[in-house]
C-alpha cells in the first residue's frame, strides 16, 4: 500500500506543507553533503559486508554518547565495516526520513520505532527483515511483545520492518523530598496528584507542583491523562470503526488536566518538548513530572536515587491503572542501502544481549534482548522494576494506540500539536480539540480499513 493512495483534504493540505519542509530539508542536505544511499524507488544491493554504512539516530543529542560507544565495540569487533553516525533530533526525524524517501539520501539503517514505521513501510522504504531474523543468533532472543507490536506497527502483521531495541512505559516522577517536606502522600492515586500539584505551587518562589508537555510530544502524554483518568480501555468503540477519544468523560478529563497550565505549572511549558521538559525538572523545584523511562538516567544524575521516586501512572477512581501504550523502539533496515550484508551485521551487534543492555541501560528503557532483560541493572533500576511489574501483575490496562494508521504520526503530531497549545492557552475548547481529532482518526481508520478489505 502506497501513501499516495490516502486521499483527503487533510492530506492534501499536508501535502503542501511538505513541499515546503521538503525544500528546507532539500537545501539542509545539499549544504551537508548526502548522508545517506538511496530512495524509497531504489531497490538497493546485498554489497560486499565491508566498507562504509551510514546510520540515523532518530534521537540524536539525547542517545549520542551512548550510540558512539556501540559504534566503536561494533568497528573494534567489525574491523573492515566504518559507521558514519547521522545524528537526528527525534523532533526532526520524521521529516528527514519522509523527504529522502522522495528526494533521495536515504541511510543504510536508521531508527524505525512503532510511532513512525507505518508511514515508512507505507512507502515502501524498509527492508523486510523476518528471513534474515529467522537465520540470525538473533532469533528467539527478541521479546515476542516487542515483536509483535512491530510487525502491527508495521500494516502487516506477517512481515517484520523493525529489529526491536527497547520498550518504554509511562512513569510518574515525584520529588520525595519536596513531598515529605509538604506532608503529602505518594501520588498514586489521580486525587493524590492533583492534591499535590496544588500544595507544592508557590509561584512567589517560583515553586510548582507539577510540569506539563506542551511542545513536541505533547499529545501522547495528553492521551495517557485522559484515558487514565476516564478509565476507558480502548482506543475505539466495539464497532472498531469510532474512536473514544471524544467520549465525553476524556473530554472531561482534558478539561481538568489542561486547567493545570499555569495554575500549578510554568508557563514556559507552552513550548516544552521532553529534553525542555525534563532539564526544567532536574533544575528546580518541580514537584512531579509525567515522561517514561528513558529520563530517569538523567534524574538519578539530578538528584541521585534519594530525592525522587519513578513510579507507574496513578490509578482511577475505579481502582484500575490505565496507559496509553508506547512505541516500542527498533532499527530498520532501509531497501535502497547499497550494502544490506553490512547495515544488518551492525543491527545484530546492536541488539546483542551485550550491546543491547548497554544501550537500554544508558536508555532506562526495557531491553529488547531476552538475555539482556535478565542482567541485574534492570531489577537495580526501581522505575523500570515497577513498570515491569505493573505490567504483569493484572494492576494495568493498555490502551493501545493505532501506530498502525500510516496517518497516525502526522495526525497525532503536525495536525494536532499546535491546536492542543490553543486548549492550554484557553483558545480552543477541549471538545473542539477532541472532536476535531476524532474525525481526523476516524478518516484514517476507514481508510486503513478500505485498504486492507
Amino acid at each position: 500500500m502506497k501513501s499516495s493512495i490516502r486521499r483527503s483534504s487533510r492530506g492534501a493540505r499536508r501535502s503542501a506543507a511538505a513541499v515546503a519542509v521538503s525544500a528546507v530539508l532539500a537545501l539542509t542536505a545539499t549544504a551537508c553533503g548526502d548522508d545517506g544511499s538511496g530512495s524509497a524507488g531504489d531497490k538497493g544491493e546485498e554489497g560486499s559486508g565491508k566498507g562504509e554504512i551510514v546510520f540515523w539516530d532518530n534521537n540524536g543529542g539525547v542517545r549520542t554518547d551512548i550510540w558512539k560507544e556501540i559504534i566503536a565495540d561494533f568497528e573494534k569487533a567489525n574491523p573492515d565495516i566504518d559507521v558514519k553516525y547521522v545524528p537526528i533530533a527525534a523532533t526532526e526525524y520524521q521529516s528527514k526520513v519522509d523527504n529522502s524517501i522522495q528526494a533521495g539520501g536515504l541511510p543504510d539503517v536508521g531508527g524505525a520505532g512503532a510511532a513512525m514505521l507505518a508511514g515508512f513501510a507505507a512507502q515502501n522504504a524498509l527492508e523486510p527483515l523476518d528471513d534474515r531474523l529467522g537465520k540470525s543468533s538473533l532469533n528467539g532472543k527478541l521479546n515476542e511483545d516487542m515483536v509483535k507490536s512491530l510487525k502491527s506497527a508495521g500494516g502487516d502483521d506477517d512481515k517484520l520492518y523493525s529489529i526491536p531495541t527497547s520498550a518504554n512505559n509511562g512513569v510518574l516522577y515525584y520529588r520525595t523530598d519536596l513531598f515529605k517536606k509538604a506532608g503529602l502522600d505518594e501520588p498514586t492515586t489521580w486525587d493524590k496528584f492533583y492534591e499535590a500539584a496544588e500544595k507544592l505551587t508557590d509561584k512567589d518562589k517560583n515553586e510548582f507542583g507539577y510540569t506539563i508537555r506542551g511542545g513536541a510530544g505533547s499529545i501522547a502524554q495528553a492521551l495517557d491523562a485522559m484515558y487514565g483518568q476516564s478509565g476507558i480501555t480502548s482506543f475505539w468503540d466495539s464497532s472498531g470503526e469510532k474512536t473514544t477519544v471524544n467520549d465525553p468523560k476524556n473530554v472531561e478529563a482534558l478539561e481538568k488536566y489542561v486547567g493545570l497550565f499555569k495554575k500549578v505549572t510554568p508557563a514556559a511549558d507552552l513550548n516544552n518538548d521532553f529534553t525542555k521538559m525534563v532539564a526544567q525538572w532536574d533544575s528546580g523545584t518541580i514537584g512531579m513530572l509525567n515522561h517514561n523511562l528513558g529520563s530517569y538516567q538523567d534524574h538519578v544524575k539530578a538528584f541521585g536515587t534519594d530525592k525522587f521516586r519513578g513510579i507507574p501512572q496513578p490509578i482511577g477512581a475505579g481502582g484500575k491503572r490505565v496507559q496509553v501504550s508506547n512505541p516500542v523502539d527498533g532499527l530498520g533496515l532501509f531497501k535502497s542501502s547499497k550494502n544490506k550484508e553490512a547495515a544488518w551485521k551492525f543491527i545484530e551487534f546492536a541488539t546483542s544481549k551485550a550491546e543491547n543492555s548497554k544501550f537500554n541501560e544508558s536508555a532506562g528503557q526495557v531491553p529488547a534482548n531476552t538475555d539482556a532483560a535478565k542482567d541485574a541493572w534492570v531489577s537495580e533500576a526501581e522505575p523500570t522494576k515497577l513498570a515491569a511489574e505493573a505490567l504483569s501483575d493484572g494492576s494495568t490496562t493498555i490502551v493501545q494506540l493505532p501506530y498502525y494508521l500510516p496517518d497516525w504520526n502526522t495526525v497525532s503530531k503536525t495536525d494536532n500539536e499546535p491546536a492542543f497549545q490553543k486548549v492550554m492557552n484557553g483558545s480552543m475548547s477541549a471538545k473542539d480539540f477532541l472532536d476535531t481529532l476524532a474525525d481526523q482518526l476516524n478518516t484514517a481508520q476507514a481508510e486503513w480499513n478500505e485498504q486492507k478489505g
